[in-house]
């Protein structure tokens, strides 16, 4: 991570901020360890705009959470009333998965806002896609977002690079609990369009156009992509299984996207450093567990 951390420059007179990987959580609030990600997947997820990590989780996990989905999708009124969203129940442990801060650390974190009892990081939002072949009316293709690198300050669908560094913005997790085809209908992304500097021709408005990608996992993967990238959801073609998916989202300290947010009794319950994803988006001295240290 030195490369990682190198190029970050303080406010005052450009000097590189004296922080180090130590100061990034390398546990998530159960105690998991966050092993960093790997050059190739740095690069990949440079390159492409998204990456998948296949099998994440555990079958025992997996059936847990889809069952709460299908609970949750049909009104269930024996789960507890804070916990009747997709930040509840076992959908919880996604919010901080060793995966996700792992990511989040190299993409995503501000160090001298983090410490091993606050992330770097927010979280924005969490819902549920739940869908089958017999939706009416099916989902619809909408492609929307690109050119990321265009984007003005402050605009949270933005990328930002420089050699050893890049920045993802609006960062949207997809936790995949069914397994999905290359053709039953996952999500769909114009690769490498989150750097484009040209207008999007209209043939991108075509589902069946050459260039849309899409990807194929086992049940408890995790698709990760900047919302800076050309992406669209699409109607869902298996007829055996259902789309079932947790889509989270996350931002920099600095920044808000929504005002979605777990219900205050679920958060008091949540450990301090997983209640740290849902604190307000400002920069001084946003960070609990540790000084608040820019210095030189």
């Amino acid at each position: 991570m030195a490369d990682h951390i190198g190029i970050r420059f303080n406010k005052d007179f450009g000097k590189p901020l004296s922080t180090d990987a130590s100061d990034l959580t390398y546990t998530n609030a159960d105690g998991k360890p966050v092993v960093p990600l790997t050059q190739e997947q740095k690069y990949i997820f440079d390159k492409n705009g998204w990456l998948l990590f296949p099998g994440v989780l555990m079958e025992s996990e997996i059936e847990e959470m889809r069952d709460f989905c299908y609970r949750l999708k049909q009104g269930d009124d024996t789960i507890p009333g804070h916990h009747r969203s997709t930040y509840g129940g076992p959908l919880e442990a996604l919010m901080d998965h060793p995966v996700v801060v792992a990511f989040a650390n190299e993409f995503l974190a501000t160090p001298y806002l983090a410490s091993e009892t606050c992330y770097g990081f927010r979280m924005e939002m969490s819902f549920l896609a739940l869908r089958s072949t017999t939706d009416n009316p099916p989902y619809a293709f909408g492609p929307h977002n690109g050119n990321g690198m265009l984007r003005m300050p402050g605009d949270c669908h933005q990328y930002q690079c420089l050699p050893g560094q890049a920045y993802s913005g609006l960062t949207r997790v997809v936790w995949e609990l069914n397994p999905v085809g290359k053709e039953d209908g996952g999500t769909m992304f114009i690769t490498g369009s989150h750097k484009a500097a040209y207008t999007a021709p209209e043939v991108v408005r075509k589902q069946e156009w050459e260039f849309w990608d899409t990807y194929s996992c086992p049940a408890g993967s995790v698709i990760i992509f900047t919302e800076a990238i050309t992406h669209s959801g699409q109607p869902w073609r298996n007829p055996d299984t259902d789309r079932v998916a947790i889509f989270n989202a996350y931002n920099s300290v600095d920044k808000r996207w929504t005002l979605s947010q777990p219900p205050q009794a679920l958060l008091e319950t949540m450990p301090p450093k997983r209640q740290s994803l849902f604190r307000d988006a400002f920069v001084k001295g946003n960070v609990t567990g540790t000084e608040f240290n820019m210095s030189l």
